[in-house]
């Protein structure tokens, strides 16, 4: 990843994390896991869609790290991320898409809920819930396949 689409990165979880009124730990959460994200979507398609998958994983990043960050860690985060994107690429209406860290316990599942069309683009809507300690928090999302194959919440 080169150093724009880093310092890019950065700024995002910043203005991300100082949207929401959360704690330190919270907020550190919330810009670890959307630079985190945003590094594991790099990862993924090319050219515009590699932008794409990135601001996916920025975004999801976000999210899981704002809510949980203080509870997850990197590989709980990869294991939730990775849940999310196979449950958006193949996961049938209603089937969750489990996830866990033998390592500590941590688990997950995401499970797309609706498929529809919106402006000629395939979208996904999904929940994610996480399991810390038994305790479950639950997100919705919706993301909607580009014309590149990539996908964006």
């Amino acid at each position: 990843m080169n150093l724009k689409v880093l310092a890019t990165l950065t700024v995002f979880s910043l203005a991300l994390a100082g949207c929401q009124n959360v704690g330190p730990k919270q907020g550190v959460g919330t810009v670890a896991g959307a630079v985190a994200g945003g590094v594991i979507g790099n990862q993924f398609g090319g050219g515009s869609g590699k932008v794409a998958a990135t601001a996916l994983g920025i975004v999801a990043g976000g999210l899981i790290g704002s809510e949980l960050g203080r509870s997850l860690d990197e590989q709980d985060r990869r294991r939730a991320y990775n849940a999310e994107y196979q449950a958006l690429e193949s996961g049938r209406i209603g089937s969750p898409v489990v996830w866990r860290n033998p390592d500590n316990g941590h688990y997950g599942e995401v499970v797309p809920t609706r498929s529809y069309r919106s402006n000629n683009l395939q979208c996904r809507e999904y929940t994610h819930t996480v399991y810390i300690d038994g305790r479950p928090e639950t997100a919705r999302g919706t993301a909607c396949r580009q014309p590149d194959g990539s996908w964006r919440i």
